[in-house]
C-alpha cells in the first residue's frame, strides 16, 4: 500500500506540475498571479479528487485509518516537493512560499493540501471500500 501510495503521489505531482505550468502561461497574464493561484487551488483539488477516484481502489486501503495514512503520505510528499521545488528550482523566498498558505494574503494552498490529505478517505468512503 505504501509503494502504491507513493506511485500515485508521483502521478499527482506530475499532474499538478503541468497544472502549474498552464496556470503560469495562460492564467497569470489574464487574472494576475494571486487570482490565478487562488483559482487553481480549486481546479487542482478537482485533479486530485479525479486521480484519487481512479486510484484508491488500486491502492486498496482496508480501513479509514489506512486511508488517512495514504493521505498523509501524499501530503508530506507534496509539501516536500512543493517547498523544495519552490526554493531550489524557482528560487522563491520563504515569504513568497508562505504567502501561498496564508489566507490573510489570499493564499488558499492550505485548503488544497487539506483536500489532498482527505481525498483517499473521502473516495474510499464514497466508493464503499471502507
Amino acid at each position: 500500500m505504501i509503494l502504491k501510495s507513493f506511485l500515485v503521489w508521483f502521478l499527482i505531482a506530475v499532474a499538478e506540475t503541468l497544472h502549474g505550468i498552464i496556470r503560469a502561461k495562460y492564467l497569470n497574464p489574464r487574472l494576475g498571479d494571486r487570482r490565478a493561484r487562488q483559482f487553481t487551488v480549486i481546479t487542482g483539488t478537482i485533479i486530485i479528487l479525479l486521480v484519487g477516484w481512479f486510484t484508491i481502489p488500486w491502492i486498496n486501503p482496508q480501513s479509514g485509518q489506512e486511508s488517512i495514512v495514504v493521505g498523509l503520505i501524499w501530503l508530506v510528499a507534496m509539501l516536500t516537493f512543493d517547498i523544495g521545488f519552490g526554493r531550489l528550482y524557482l528560487r522563491l523566498s520563504w515569504k513568497r512560499i508562505w504567502s501561498d498558505f496564508d489566507i490573510f494574503q489570499g493564499g488558499y494552498l492550505g485548503f488544497g493540501m487539506a483536500a489532498l490529505l482527505m481525498t483517499p478517505w473521502i473516495v474510499a468512503l464514497i466508493r464503499g471500500i471502507i
